[in-house]
């Protein structure tokens, strides 16, 4: 039994990997008190809505306001004791992670010898995961372009006036979804793929499974035109290129039903401009072909679905 899950805790236990055990705890429980921070808001809004006596004189916190308390809080002391105490705590917990474990330097680097698996730090372990379905230049430049683009769209493209310094999740659920989706379905996702499940050759192994270092994977990666006998360089191409036309209709189909899902989510897509819309739809899709990209890899082998001499997808 020991032996099933010595391989798991020789990942686990690597100082490098320190951040990425954590990541497993810290982002499940951040999202837990998120989500429950909106539903006491939430509550109170629904209160509030059905009492406008009470919404005149309440304090609108969904904490019990006690005697005594200010109404309101200054900077000093209350907001500089708080972050004078949490750079206090952070600095004692990086020093006591610097003292306890050994900083993951390795001897230097030997041309005749490669690591097997060479892996990335865990930050860039998303990105080289995703080397395995796309091309370099799509995985290393397109992709972490496109992530960085999207961020700094979102305060363009969201028309939605509320939700803006509290919490909540009935005003901020297409907006909820998507970092859930985006952030932690997949980012995090392929970072624990990256460093859970890729073992040497970047071959898939389970986490109890010990890492064979002698072991051969025969599985044939196949062109989707080549599953359906095309044999013409140009037709293939046309053949691709139609597949991700579809793929970019339907799926931007479903967007536009989605967001038109409910009555408050329709007034939002209302108040938005046709190039924010376009942009939002572009964002969104480009976020599904990867996992989209990932099924077709890993489900039907499929290596790229458009094929050309310059670029692959």
């Amino acid at each position: 039994m020991w032996g099933d899950w010595h391989q798991l805790w020789q990942i686990v236990s690597v100082p490098d990997n320190v951040p990425i055990v954590a990541l497993l705890f810290l982002v499940p429980f951040y999202t837990w008190y998120g989500f429950r921070e909106a539903f006491k808001h939430d509550r109170l809004i629904a209160q509030l809505e059905t009492d406008p006596a009470m919404a005149k004189t309440h304090h609108r916190k969904p904490y019990p306001f006690k005697t005594g308390w200010e109404r309101e809080l200054h900077v000093w002391p209350y907001l500089m004791r708080i972050e004078f105490l949490a750079a206090v705590i952070l600095t004692v917990l990086l020093m006591v992670w610097s003292i306890t474990l050994n900083a993951p330097l390795e001897e230097p680097a030997n041309p005749n010898l490669t690591m097997n698996p060479s892996k990335a730090p865990w930050y860039f372990l998303g990105l080289q995961e995703m080397l395995v379905y796309f091309d370099p230049w799509i995985a290393g430049v397109v992709m972490p372009t496109l992530i960085i683009i999207g961020l700094m769209a979102i305060p363009y493209i969201d028309a939605n006036p509320l939700g803006n310094g509290y919490y909540t999740y009935k005003q901020r659920k297409f907006s909820i979804w998507t970092f859930l989706i985006g952030f932690l379905a997949l980012w995090c996702v392929m970072i624990v793929i990256g460093t859970f499940i890729r073992g040497p050759g970047w071959m898939w192994f389970w986490p109890t499974q010990t890492w064979d270092h002698n072991r051969l994977d025969f599985a044939v990666n196949r062109n989707l035109h080549e599953i359906f006998g095309i044999e013409n360089r140009w037709v293939a191409m046309g053949f691709g290129a139609t597949v991700v036309g579809l793929f970019f209709v339907v799926s931007g189909y479903l967007m536009h039903r989605l967001c038109m899902v409910t009555e408050f989510s329709r007034k939002i897509y209302q108040r938005m401009t046709l190039l924010q819309i376009i942009t939002l739809h572009t964002l969104l899709i480009l976020m599904l072909s990867l996992p989209a990209k990932m099924a077709a890899r890993l489900l039907f082998r499929i290596k790229y679905v458009l094929v050309t001499p310059w670029f692959n997808i």
